[in-house]
């Protein structure tokens, strides 16, 4: 009862409207319809001007605030609203022109199911939009307060929540056509098997990526190499499919996750210190001031500022060499930045060596002795025979 007073209520203005435009339209030449629909398209055109130069401004007092999830609002509206303003006005016009003509895309059922998805879309799209922009203010937001962020967790919910946003707008949008979801799910218990089979690759990838979420073996920005595979460096992106990592030679590696399902993966970025294990040695004529050394270079390393005391920390006399007596030195620093660790490693190092000369000793390089039994022998044999 309502729909059908409705229905007449719109007749009636565009009849009214008809009858005002009719004076125009003997003028020109043209059906009274075909004027009414274009003004119509005209002022969807107008409005969605209206609207851009509305949200302009609207952006620019957006980009004053200190927060982003203002601009995040306005640019996930931008493009779905007009797109609504315009979808709206082209549906509008074919009501006016449907009575008109007898063309089944003209049809007032079919009209309005379009102008339903057209609003299903545009929410859809906009709500898509505004997850993304969230997801991304957020992450900003934390870095600009220097707040730790997990970017893999932030990315995988971002992800989660978006393809909630399509599945709700797909089961509305079937709604909308009559497609009963029971019989779909019917059709698609039996091809999924098929499916299943063609994809099994894919669907690998994605609950290894699933798992990757769960376990939290890495990060994004993580370093990580596995001694399984050539595979180290800076984890790039974890996406549902495969992870990017960028090679310290600044090369990208994209590795299925489901890979990370049968490989052992490191972590170096998790290590809570870095390790100096090195073997010095001195001259076997320093003998005697080896313990000496040992001693002062334990003391050293205690007293270090960079080097965790608390952790493992052994110097001692280790093995004869083929020219040298080695002197173990393993200990932690307490840095676990790269290149931060390499000048510590190099201070410990030159201070090991003003401890060893200190003692009058020295580092010892590779020598041979060689030992010639019977060199007098050797001698007055090579003499008689340059006297003959």
């Amino acid at each position: 009862m309502e729909n059908s007073q409705t229905t007449d209520a719109a007749g009636s203005t565009e009849f009214e409207l008809q009858e005002i435009l009719e004076p125009v339209s003997n003028m020109i030449g043209l059906p009274a319809w075909v004027i009414t629909a274009f003004i119509v398209v005209l002022a969807a055109l107008m409005l969605e001007l209206v609207y851009r130069l509305f949200i302009r401004q609207v952006e620019r007092l957006a980009t004053r605030s200190d927060h982003l999830w203002d601009d995040a609002v306005v640019h996930a509206g931008k493009a779905p609203v007009s797109l609504l303003i315009w979808w709206q006005g082209v549906m509008l016009a074919a009501r006016l022109i449907a009575p008109e003509t007898d063309v089944v895309v003209f049809d007032p059922r079919f009209l309005g199911t379009l102008q339903q998805l057209g609003l299903i879309l545009a929410t859809t799209w906009f709500f898509f939009r505004l997850v993304t922009g969230f997801e991304k203010a957020f992450v900003f937001q934390r870095r600009k307060r220097d707040e730790a962020v997990d970017i893999t967790a932030v990315s995988v919910l971002g992800r989660i929540v978006r393809i909630a946003v399509v599945i709700t707008g797909a089961l509305t949008v079937l709604s909308i056509l009559d497609i009963s979801i029971a019989g779909l799910l019917a059709a698609g218990g039996v091809g999924g098997i098929a499916v299943g089979l063609a994809a099994r690759d894919l669907l690998a990838n994605f609950f290894g990526g699933f798992m990757v979420f769960m376990d939290r073996p890495f990060s994004v920005g993580d370093w990580v190499r596995s001694p399984d595979r050539d595979i180290e460096g800076v984890v790039d992106k974890i996406g549902w499919r495969m992870t990017t990592i960028i090679k310290f030679d600044r090369r990208p590696i994209y590795i299925p996750n489901a890979t990370f399902t049968t490989i052992t993966v490191e972590n170096p970025s998790r290590m809570t210190h870095r390790r100096i294990f090195e073997h010095i040695g001195v001259r076997y004529d320093d003998q005697s001031r080896v313990v000496a050394i040992v001693d002062d270079i334990r003391a050293m390393l205690k007293d270090h500022e960079d080097i965790a005391s608390e952790e493992t920390l052994m110097v001692n006399f280790d093995q004869y060499g083929p020219s040298s007596l080695n002197i173990m030195v393993f200990c932690f620093t307490r840095t676990v930045q790269w290149q931060e660790f390499h000048r510590v490693k190099q201070d410990v190092l030159l201070k090991i060596g003003d401890i060893i000369e200190g003692h009058g000793a020295s580092i010892a390089f590779p020598t041979q002795t060689l030992k010639i039994d019977d060199l007098d022998k050797l001698a007055f044999s090579g003499g008689n025979r340059d006297d003959s």
